[in-house]
């Protein structure tokens, strides 16, 4: 009722001559804003909860040209209603309201223009591997949509191979060397009975204290025949599909710039994940200048290690002594714990908002980890890759478990479960350049944090940064300036302490994904230098918990948003969240 009411004030003011007040342009915006997030709702086949978040429904959400095409002209509109409200009758929060909006209304619109669906898939990420849950459901009602999700999977998979289809005939694919072997992700659901499928898993563990042995009986008979004549079916077809017609004609350039206006297809994907407004040839100077004030203080740290030799040799020494080698995935697992429980001890001194959620830490799912990032964090779970130990070195742990569990990204989602409630729309965004930027940063804070005890940890942290500077020289590179896959490799291998098998993936991840791999350094860049700004202005009223609290109080915002929220920040005298005591 609320939203077809607000629906109506917006229609009405939309013809309004006169200048709005603060309310109705605000209003007007919560109007536009509910419609957009209903229709993304409706579209994406999910299940709206009271508190915001969204459960997989009865069916995936259909991609085909025609929906996709909708979809953009839809945002096209509301991009028009937007521009017509305007910003300056908002308040400060419609302000940022009405940024997060207009770049979610261009990003649909931009990934239009390109056709993006057309390239379904790349070497890091797919749209099969998350579509079994690892656990069991708590009603027969869930129960009943994941079965309707199950039987959806054939039409969900035909639309994707028809776009992916439509992609190759035009040269609008993943280059060929970052696909060779990725299909280990398909083959592993191509199982010879239900009871060894992924998505056997909630039928094998059915909750019998909510469930009747009855109800949990049939259940499991419709899944078992569901995954059998369906699921299995349907992941031996796309398999089929991956290895004998995609992957053989896939393209055998690597750049963006090789796409059907490539140059302009890269431009808009710089904007989409930075939620800047830089040139390629900008980016890659940011990296250079990057790589080259990382590597003096690698130098420092290798001298603070009593090594004597060269910076080549003592990364050497880092990826081939076994001292830093994890003996089993538990051992590896356990030093991400403790160091996130370390964490626990000094978050108090850093943030006023401690968010009561906790996160768990797991390894990455085998059936993906070989060509996995080395971790993931995430509302529920932080992730750590175990698979292959000795491309795991222990000395990179504290600074992983920093940026993907806390501060970082499981944190950081916390935090933003329990703020203040913002529009419905916002509550599930997430902008690359704030989220990675922020999980980069938490890295760097935790040098004052004292999380890195020796002279090796201290250098993973170097190198994980290193890492991230690098890759705005690499990603700026391939798709902009034509390099190749071994000039790339080479460039990160002799500038970070990755492991071979680290450096190759991720290559290939910059080359089939461009210009997400920008998002971190340049988030990370703009986080540190609006708090230099901050600490600078403010004196001795800059209190670190209060800076980091507004930050993540915006949840996930553009870039630019994030600098107008600090510069208000200052002109505030440095006030931190309401409610929040800083004693």
């Amino acid at each position: 009722m609320r939203a077809a009411f607000l629906s109506k004030v917006a229609l009405a003011t939309l013809f309004f001559a006169g200048p709005l007040s603060a309310q109705d342009a605000d209003m007007r915006l919560a109007a536009l804003a509910d419609a957009y997030h209903s229709y993304q709702i409706a579209e994406s086949g999910r299940v709206e909860q009271p508190d915001g978040s969204a459960e997989a429904g009865s069916r995936y959400p259909s991609v085909t040209p025609e929906a996709n095409l909708a979809r953009a002209e839809k945002a096209r509109g509301w991009l028009a209603e937007l521009d017509a409200i305007g910003t300056d009758g908002l308040t400060p929060a419609g302000k940022i309201d009405a940024a997060v909006l207009r770049h979610l209304l261009e990003t649909e619109i931009g990934d239009a223009q390109f056709r993006e669906w057309e390239m379904p898939f790349d070497s890091d990420n797919n749209f099969w591997s998350y579509l079994a849950p690892r656990g069991p459901f708590q009603s027969v009602d869930e129960y009943e949509r994941y079965l309707s999700r199950l039987r959806d999977i054939p039409r969900y998979f035909a639309e994707h191979k028809a776009n992916a289809r439509a992609g190759l005939a035009r040269g609008f694919s993943v280059p060929r060397v970052t696909l060779e072997g990725r299909d280990v992700s398909l083959a592993a659901y191509e199982v010879d009975t239900p009871e060894k499928s992924a998505f056997w898993v909630p039928f094998a563990a059915i909750p019998t204290q909510r469930i009747s042995d009855k109800e949990a009986a049939r259940l499991q008979a419709e899944g078992r025949e569901t995954i059998a004549n369906v699921v299995i079916p349907a992941f031996r077809d796309f398999l089929a599909f991956y290895r004998e017609e995609y992957l053989p004609q896939t393209r055998t350039t690597l750049g963006a710039r090789e796409f059907p206006d490539g140059a302009a297809y890269y431009r808009q994907q710089i904007r989409e994940y930075t939620t800047l407004d830089l040139t390629a040839e900008q980016i890659h100077q940011i990296g250079l200048d990057e790589v080259a004030r990382i590597t003096a203080e690698m130098e420092q740290v290798k001298a603070e290690a009593g090594f004597t030799g060269t910076l080549p040799e003592f990364v050497r020494f880092l990826r081939t002594d076994p001292q830093f080698v994890a003996r089993t995935p538990d051992e590896l697992m356990g030093v991400s714990s403790y160091v996130a429980k370390r964490v626990d001890g000094e978050l108090k001194h850093y943030f006023g908002f401690l968010p009561r959620y906790r996160f768990a830490i797991r390894e990455v799912d085998p059936a993906i980890a070989p060509f996995y990032t080395a971790g993931r964090g995430g509302l529920e779970y932080c992730q750590m890759n175990t698979w292959n130990l000795p491309a795991r070195p222990l000395y990179n742990i504290p600074a992983l478990t920093m940026h993907e569990c806390a501060p970082g990204h499981s944190f950081q989602a916390a935090i933003a479960l329990e703020q203040p409630e913002v529009p419905r729309f916002r509550r599930q965004v997430y902008f690359s350049g704030f989220g990675e930027g922020w999980g980069l940063y938490t890295e760097y804070l935790g040098k004052e944090m004292g999380i890195y005890r020796t002279p090796y940890e201290r250098f993973g942290q170097l190198s994980y940064e290193m890492w991230r500077a690098v890759r705005l020289v690499i990603d700026t590179g391939i798709h902009h300036y034509g390099w190749s896959r071994e000039q790339a490799m080479d460039y990160l291998a002799s500038r970070t302490a990755l492991s071979e098998h680290e450096v190759a993936t991720e290559v290939d991840r910059y080359i089939s994904w461009p210009g997400q791999a920008l998002a971190y350094k340049l988030g990370e860049m703009t986080i540190r230098r609006v708090r230099a700004k901050a600490e600078r202005e403010l004196g001795p009223a800059f209190d670190i918990r209060k800076f980091h609290d507004v930050v993540l109080s915006l949840r996930s915002v553009p870039l630019p948003v994030l600098e107008e929220r600090i510069d208000a920040f200052i002109a505030d005298g440095g006030q931190g969240l309401p409610g929040v005591k800083y004693d």
